[in-house]
């Protein structure tokens, strides 16, 4: 930049905008531990003093929607995010706020807490749209769609991807039993079972601006 710019300032004297959370968003350095990932931050490097922050300080979701039950629950996110809830000494845990969330004591408990007669609402588009369960692992977002779908009535078929090779030659080194196992994100998986009704999310463009992403 200092050359393409013919200016011996930082990055040629250009402004740079980054943006994002880097509490959310540290970097991912494959075989690491976590002090590696701080150390490799962008917080962490010379050029973080010569950087000028400025903060959002307006919820838009919060706003637009004007849900003072969502307002509390922003703030409560950003007391937990910087440190501010108290810590009890002798567990060194935190007490999350009365009002905060919910605790369930299996999977079957909580979706029953966020799906409750799914078996009468699932034709209810508002109320499917209004409730979601995250997972951090797909084998367990397979294991919930398996048993939500359960509770809907009629048949579950299969729909399975293509596992064969245009290439006969090629058939030994993309034995058929190894296709069928990659799961690969952002794509569905193998064996696709939805039963009619299922919400189904897009991830990929199909005939735009009809269909697109995250719909």
């Amino acid at each position: 930049m200092k050359d393409l710019r013919g200016n011996s300032r930082r990055f040629g004297g250009a402004m740079i905008l980054l943006s994002g959370d880097f509490r959310q968003t540290l970097p991912v350095i494959p075989k690491s531990i976590a002090a590696d990932e701080i150390n490799a931050c962008l917080k962490s490097s010379f050029l973080w003093w010569h950087v000028k922050k400025l903060k959002l300080t307006t919820n838009m979701r919060v706003a637009l929607q004007n849900d003072p039950s969502a307002a509390e629950f922003s703030r409560q996110l950003l007391a937990l995010g910087n440190g501010h809830i108290l810590i009890d000494v002798l567990t060194g845990l935190i007490s999350f706020p009365a009002n905060f969330c919910e605790f369930t004591s299996s999977k079957e408990e909580l979706i029953t807490k966020v799906f409750p007669s799914i078996e009468i609402n699932y034709n209810n588009l508002d109320w499917m749209s209004e409730r979601a369960i995250l997972a951090a692992k797909n084998k367990d977002v397979d294991s919930l769609n398996f048993t939500i779908q359960s509770k809907i009535a009629g048949e579950l078929p299969s729909y399975k991807s293509v596992d064969s090779t245009t290439d006969e030659n090629e058939a030994v080194n993309y034995p058929t039993e190894f296709l069928n196992s990659l799961d690969v994100p952002g794509t569905p998986p193998h064996n696709l079972q939805v039963k009619v009704g299922s919400i189904i999310i897009m991830l990929r463009n199909l005939n735009h601006p009809k269909l697109c992403n995250g719909t």
